[in-house]
């Protein structure tokens, strides 16, 4: 399971004879299939490649049900070391069974984040200590563990934190204050923090966190096929979206959309969520042309893709965190060379833009109807070149966003960098 370093790969010396040594703290790993895990495998790949010494520790495999479905040899067993794809390993830690409810979701993370400690201190010692949000418990997590082992710690905010708590009024009241002076305050004494979006980069460093980097989210795009363009004709026009069907998606939208549209298009969402059975409910009601699919994966997923005329990227626009906040799956779709439907604000859109990878509607039912309208009517605008995979290679490529966020660890620990891989 576990893959040999490649040979003179590093870009990193070891220190006092020894490689560098990362614990990374995160809610949801391999052999999960979830944002943090698609980010850390792909980032962990490159580190253990280079020789890096990584512990991951991190919950007995459940989501997204909420409960174990795989065997204990590939979930994991708490507090047990488990070997992981490449040279990492894997300490888990226990967990609580869950549904779909917000509730019961935050007080397992809780629990898992205070299990994550004591697993943390009876490990090896590290050279630093990362911890991801956006399970927010494994922040304080993180933090407690670094103070007591005295080294350094970096927190990921791979979400506008406590910022999107705020828009969507997760929590209220005294609580609301609580948990946003709780992340407030560890953002300001983490040693880095590192952000997916330069955007809300800028608005930490605003806030007063002067130690703040950059290492967006992406894929490795020598393993995204290119598609073929879809069919220049057709009688149905097919629209995909794949991710999460959660309140920030606002899925309502599309559906509402696809209604209007009728039975000469048809929409396929793939994934789950805790808004999903009320969407399903909606379809119903308005008989729109829909498919509710449950989570793809490999050549299923590829499958769904090149069937799709437009694949939609979508964050609700009346939530300002978003303005910051581009969806992990943009890359992906952006690389495959399919049309995008982009329903997002700021940061999204101007990368949407930029790669020249579709058409920026609107969040609303009669403009993204209209958009689909005019594509089923003139397919040639579905037809795109590879200028958004080229701009994928220069700027979202996992193999240099691992080298940028190895250097600014490498950096923090005094450690520079020498002759480049």
């Amino acid at each position: 399971m576990a893959s040999g370093v490649r040979p003179n790969a590093s870009k990193f010396p070891e220190a006092e004879g020894r490689p560098v040594k990362v614990s990374l703290l995160v809610h949801s790993y391999w052999p999960e299939s979830s944002p943090p895990q698609r980010r850390w495998t792909a980032l962990l790949k490159e580190f253990c490649a280079s020789g890096w010494d990584i512990e991951v520790i991190t919950p007995v495999a459940h989501g997204p049900a909420g409960r174990r479905e795989l065997a204990p040899e590939v979930a994991g067993r708490a507090f047990r070391r488990q070997k992981g794809q490449f040279t990492e390993l894997i300490r888990r830690v226990p967990y609580l069974p869950h549904g779909n409810s917000q509730l019961t979701r935050f007080i397992d993370h809780c629990f898992s984040a205070a299990m994550s400690v004591p697993a943390g201190l009876f490990s090896r010692r590290s050279d630093v200590v990362i911890a991801t949000a956006p399970s927010l418990p494994i922040l304080a997590a993180g933090y407690l563990l670094a103070r007591l082992r005295r080294v350094p710690l970096i927190v990921e905010m791979r979400d506008a934190w406590p910022d999107l708590a705020r828009d969507s009024r997760m929590v209220k009241g005294r609580v609301k204050s609580v948990v946003e002076v709780a992340v407030d305050f560890i953002q300001h004494r983490a040693d880095l923090v590192v952000t997916v979006t330069e955007g809300f980069a800028e608005t930490l460093r605003g806030r007063g966190i002067k130690n703040v980097a950059t290492v967006s989210n992406g894929l490795h795009v020598d393993t995204i096929p290119v598609l073929s363009p879809p069919e220049p004709e057709r009688e149905t026009f097919e629209a995909l979206y794949l991710g999460n069907h959660g309140a920030s998606q606002r899925l309502e939208v599309i559906i509402r959309a696809s209604a209007l549209v009728g039975d000469s298009m048809h929409l396929h969402l793939v994934g789950d969520g805790t808004r999903k059975p009320a969407l399903q409910k909606l379809a119903r009601e308005l008989n729109a042309p829909v498919t509710f699919h449950p989570s793809l994966h490999g050549p299923d997923v590829l499958e769904r893709y090149a069937s799709a005329d437009t694949c939609i990227v979508s964050l609700r626009d009346d939530w300002k965190s978003f303005e910051t906040t581009v969806p992990s799956k943009t890359y992906e779709v952006l690389s495959l060379g399919r049309h995008v439907t982009a329903i997002v604000i700021g940061e999204a859109a101007r990368i949407i833009t930029d790669a020249q990878a579709g058409d920026i509607v609107p969040s609303g039912a009669e403009a993204v109807a209209e958009l689909w309208r005019e594509l089923a009517a003139d397919r040639s605008r579905l037809v795109r070149d590879e200028t958004s995979r080229q701009w994928v290679k220069e700027h979202a490529d996992y193999s240099l966003l691992a080298e940028q966020y190895m250097e600014l660890i490498a950096k923090l620990l005094n450690r520079e960098p020498v002759a480049s891989r």
